[in-house]
């Protein structure tokens, strides 16, 4: 089972009572009118991608988010899939409903408490997932190698830096588990890969040259 157990919604709405006042100087200077558009028309871009394979299959956004923080934590909570998107439960009920009921999330009981829902993907929910990951990292790849030089740590402190205060340490430890995660995943694969036959020989023993080898996934 996987415990995230990283709080992303415990702070108050804004607006509510108890919630963080502005910082100094929020709200002062020039409008920064151009850097809001091209937020904008970024996102409409980086999103369009999968959109297109979504729309295809009769699902949207959220199936998209839903498909992806699954993948990165296998065995998540309903709870905390509510707690990283923020919306409804409702909303996101519908959403596992039609994931599962088409074969792309497997909903388990948990095993110390059965009325818990653990949430992993199929093989055919991984693979859709992966195809999203590789389609968006080829868009931001091709952005970071026009902006030269230390433009993904630059790209990355800026997004950091996006995101709420009080919120940022949450997920930044969301983030390295789930590459943690990744990498484990990543080498148990490698470990279980057939090892090839001895190098010099042929897939037969014999030592016949130019066969080739196997080599371990990973």
């Amino acid at each position: 089972m996987a415990d995230i157990n990283v709080s992303l919604s415990s702070r108050p709405a804004k607006g509510e009572p108890g919630a963080p006042g502005r910082p100094a100087g929020a709200g002062e200077g020039e409008a920064l009118v151009d850097l809001i558009e091209l937020f904008f028309f970024a996102y409409r871009n980086f999103v369009s991608d999968p959109d297109e394979i979504l729309g295809g299959i009769g699902f949207g956004r959220a199936h998209h988010r839903v498909l992806h923080f699954v993948s990165r934590h296998p065995g998540m909570r309903v709870t905390d899939l509510l707690d990283i998107l923020r919306i409804t439960k409702q909303s996101l009920g519908r959403v596992l409903r039609e994931l599962v009921d088409q074969g792309f999330i497997d909903s388990r009981a948990g095993s110390s408490d059965r009325r818990q829902r653990l949430l992993y993907l199929t093989p055919k929910g991984e693979a859709l997932a992966q195809e999203f990951v590789a389609i968006q990292s080829r868009r931001i790849r091709r952005a970071l190698e026009e902006c030269g030089t230390d433009s993904r740590e630059q790209a990355r402190r800026f997004l950091v830096a996006m995101i709420d205060p009080e919120d940022r340490g949450a997920v930044e430890k969301l983030i390295a588990r789930a590459d943690q995660t990744a990498e484990s995943r990543a080498g148990g694969k490698a470990g279980l890969a057939p090892a090839g036959p001895a190098k010099g020989t042929g897939s037969n023993g014999t030592g016949a040259k130019g066969a080739p080898l196997a080599r371990s996934a990973g």
